[in-house]
Protein backbone atom coordinates (compact mmCIF):
# COMPACT_ATOMS: atom_id res chain seq x y z
CA UNK A 1 0.00 0.00 0.00
CA UNK A 2 0.98 3.55 -0.98
CA UNK A 3 1.25 5.91 1.72
CA UNK A 4 2.16 9.73 1.33
CA UNK A 5 3.48 12.60 3.48
CA UNK A 6 2.81 16.24 2.59
CA UNK A 7 5.84 18.41 3.67
CA UNK A 8 8.14 21.21 2.33
CA UNK A 9 10.94 19.33 2.96
CA UNK A 10 11.79 15.81 1.58
CA UNK A 11 11.14 12.91 4.20
CA UNK A 12 13.52 9.70 3.42
CA UNK A 13 13.89 8.20 7.07
CA UNK A 14 10.76 8.89 8.73
CA UNK A 15 11.01 10.22 12.54
CA UNK A 16 8.68 10.45 15.32
CA UNK A 17 8.71 14.11 15.85
CA UNK A 18 6.83 15.33 19.24
CA UNK A 19 4.77 18.37 18.88
CA UNK A 20 4.02 20.80 21.36
CA UNK A 21 0.43 21.39 19.94
CA UNK A 22 -2.37 18.35 19.92
CA UNK A 23 -3.16 16.40 17.32
CA UNK A 24 -5.71 13.90 16.35
CA UNK A 25 -4.31 10.92 16.86
CA UNK A 26 -0.96 11.87 19.03
CA UNK A 27 2.73 12.95 18.43
CA UNK A 28 4.27 10.74 15.67
CA UNK A 29 4.63 10.61 11.96
CA UNK A 30 1.66 11.45 9.93
CA UNK A 31 0.76 10.03 5.91
CA UNK A 32 -2.13 9.46 4.14
CA UNK A 33 -3.47 7.34 1.17
CA UNK A 34 -4.96 10.18 -0.69
CA UNK A 35 -2.44 11.84 -2.86
CA UNK A 36 -4.48 15.09 -3.33
CA UNK A 37 -4.52 15.58 0.29
CA UNK A 38 -0.99 14.86 1.22
CA UNK A 39 -0.29 17.67 -1.87
CA UNK A 40 -2.61 20.25 0.07
CA UNK A 41 -1.02 19.57 3.41
CA UNK A 42 2.74 20.25 1.49
CA UNK A 43 1.00 23.50 0.67
CA UNK A 44 -0.10 24.21 4.08
CA UNK A 45 3.54 23.42 5.53
CA UNK A 46 5.39 25.63 2.82
CA UNK A 47 3.12 28.40 3.63
CA UNK A 48 3.09 28.00 7.47
CA UNK A 49 7.49 27.39 7.21
CA UNK A 50 7.86 30.40 4.70
CA UNK A 51 8.79 28.23 2.32
CA UNK A 52 8.66 27.76 -1.55
CA UNK A 53 9.42 23.90 -1.29
CA UNK A 54 6.21 21.55 -1.32
CA UNK A 55 7.05 17.99 -1.25
CA UNK A 56 5.25 15.07 -1.38
CA UNK A 57 7.30 11.85 0.24
CA UNK A 58 5.83 8.49 -1.01
CA UNK A 59 6.13 5.19 1.41
CA UNK A 60 4.97 1.47 0.94
CA UNK A 61 3.47 0.26 4.16
CA UNK A 62 5.30 -3.34 4.11
CA UNK A 63 2.16 -5.71 5.56
CA UNK A 64 3.44 -6.40 9.03
CA UNK A 65 2.81 -10.34 10.26
CA UNK A 66 -0.48 -10.71 12.07
CA UNK A 67 -0.42 -9.24 15.26
CA UNK A 68 2.81 -8.48 15.20
CA UNK A 69 1.82 -4.47 14.97
CA UNK A 70 -1.18 -2.51 17.46
CA UNK A 71 -3.19 -0.91 15.20
CA UNK A 72 -6.50 0.84 16.34
CA UNK A 73 -8.74 1.85 13.15
CA UNK A 74 -11.53 4.53 12.99
CA UNK A 75 -13.57 3.65 9.55
CA UNK A 76 -15.57 6.50 9.82
CA UNK A 77 -16.60 9.24 12.58
CA UNK A 78 -17.73 7.74 16.14
CA UNK A 79 -18.31 8.65 19.72
CA UNK A 80 -15.13 6.70 20.21
CA UNK A 81 -13.18 9.02 17.35
CA UNK A 82 -14.63 11.90 18.79
CA UNK A 83 -13.56 11.19 22.12
CA UNK A 84 -9.99 10.10 21.11
CA UNK A 85 -9.45 13.12 18.69
CA UNK A 86 -10.30 15.32 21.46
CA UNK A 87 -8.29 14.19 24.02
CA UNK A 88 -5.07 13.75 22.06
CA UNK A 89 -5.83 17.58 20.71
CA UNK A 90 -5.91 18.81 24.81
CA UNK A 91 -2.57 16.61 24.97
CA UNK A 92 -5.03 14.53 27.81
CA UNK A 93 -5.17 10.90 26.35
CA UNK A 94 -4.20 8.03 28.79
CA UNK A 95 -5.82 5.00 27.13
CA UNK A 96 -4.19 2.23 25.59
CA UNK A 97 -1.36 2.65 23.50
CA UNK A 98 -0.75 1.95 19.73
CA UNK A 99 2.05 1.00 17.25
CA UNK A 100 -0.69 2.99 14.63
CA UNK A 101 -4.08 4.70 14.58
CA UNK A 102 -6.23 4.97 11.33
CA UNK A 103 -9.11 7.34 10.82
CA UNK A 104 -10.96 10.36 9.27
CA UNK A 105 -8.82 13.97 9.63
CA UNK A 106 -10.07 16.23 11.72
CA UNK A 107 -9.26 19.32 9.08
CA UNK A 108 -10.61 22.69 9.03
CA UNK A 109 -13.57 21.74 7.32
CA UNK A 110 -14.36 19.46 9.64
CA UNK A 111 -13.03 21.35 13.07
CA UNK A 112 -16.16 23.46 13.74
CA UNK A 113 -18.56 20.49 14.05
CA UNK A 114 -15.88 18.56 16.28
CA UNK A 115 -15.75 22.14 18.71
CA UNK A 116 -19.17 22.35 18.83
CA UNK A 117 -19.45 18.83 20.29
CA UNK A 118 -16.54 19.46 22.51
CA UNK A 119 -18.03 22.61 24.06
CA UNK A 120 -21.09 20.51 24.61
CA UNK A 121 -23.18 22.29 22.02
CA UNK A 122 -24.42 19.79 20.24
CA UNK A 123 -24.86 16.09 21.00
CA UNK A 124 -22.96 13.33 19.58
CA UNK A 125 -25.16 12.50 17.29
CA UNK A 126 -25.45 15.11 15.41
CA UNK A 127 -22.29 16.10 15.03
CA UNK A 128 -21.17 12.41 13.36
CA UNK A 129 -24.26 13.30 11.34
CA UNK A 130 -22.71 16.73 10.30
CA UNK A 131 -19.57 14.78 9.93
CA UNK A 132 -20.71 12.08 7.90
CA UNK A 133 -21.95 14.35 4.70
CA UNK A 134 -18.35 16.09 4.66
CA UNK A 135 -15.77 14.03 2.49
CA UNK A 136 -13.48 12.87 5.39
CA UNK A 137 -9.94 12.13 4.46
CA UNK A 138 -7.97 9.39 6.11
CA UNK A 139 -4.55 10.11 8.00
CA UNK A 140 -2.69 7.22 9.41
CA UNK A 141 -0.29 8.03 12.16
CA UNK A 142 2.52 5.83 13.24
CA UNK A 143 3.13 6.33 16.69
CA UNK A 144 6.16 4.06 17.54
CA UNK A 145 9.65 3.12 16.10
CA UNK A 146 8.12 -0.14 15.61
CA UNK A 147 5.58 0.55 13.16
CA UNK A 148 7.65 3.31 11.25
CA UNK A 149 9.82 0.06 10.42
CA UNK A 150 7.13 -1.00 7.81
CA UNK A 151 7.40 2.18 6.00
CA UNK A 152 9.74 2.08 2.89
CA UNK A 153 10.96 5.51 1.08
CA UNK A 154 9.48 5.09 -2.27
CA UNK A 155 10.07 8.27 -4.21
CA UNK A 156 9.18 11.83 -3.27
CA UNK A 157 8.22 14.78 -5.89
CA UNK A 158 7.28 18.06 -5.66
CA UNK A 159 4.01 19.27 -5.90
CA UNK A 160 4.72 21.82 -8.62
CA UNK A 161 5.78 19.63 -10.49
CA UNK A 162 3.40 16.39 -9.81
CA UNK A 163 4.35 13.25 -9.70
Amino acid sequence: MLLYHGSNVEVILPQLIIKSRGLDFGPGFYLTSNREQAEDFSEKVARRNNSSSKVVSVFEFMEAPHGDLSILSFHQPSIEWLNFTRQNRLLMYMGDLYDIVVGPVANDDVYPTLQLYWTGAIPADVAIAQLKVKPLYDQYCFLTEKSLSYLHFNHSYSTDNGR
